[in-house]
C-alpha cells in the first residue's frame, strides 16, 4: 500500500509542479513587462521635464530682455 501511495503521489505531483512552474514563469514575464513599462514611463517623464525646463528658461530670457528694453525706454 505504501508503494502504491508513493506512486500515485509522484504521478500527480509532476503535473502540479509543471503547472506551478508555468505559473511562476508567467508571473516573472509579467513583472518584467511592468518594470520595462515603468522604465519607459520614467524616461518619458524625464524628457518632458527637460523640455519644460528649457521652455521656461527661454521664456524667462525673453521676459528679461523685454524688461531690459522697457527699463531703457523709461530712462530715455
Amino acid at each position: 500500500m505504501t508503494t502504491g501511495t508513493i506512486a500515485v503521489i509522484m504521478v500527480f505531483s509532476i503535473p502540479i509542479i509543471a503547472i506551478l512552474a508555468d505559473h511562476f514563469q508567467k508571473q516573472t514575464k509579467l513583472k518584467h513587462k511592468v518594470v520595462k513599462d515603468q522604465l519607459e514611463l520614467e524616461k518619458l517623464k524625464h524628457e518632458n521635464f527637460m523640455l519644460e525646463t528649457e521652455k521656461m528658461r527661454q521664456e524667462l530670457e525673453i521676459q528679461l530682455k523685454l524688461d531690459e528694453i522697457k527699463t531703457k525706454k523709461e530712462i530715455l
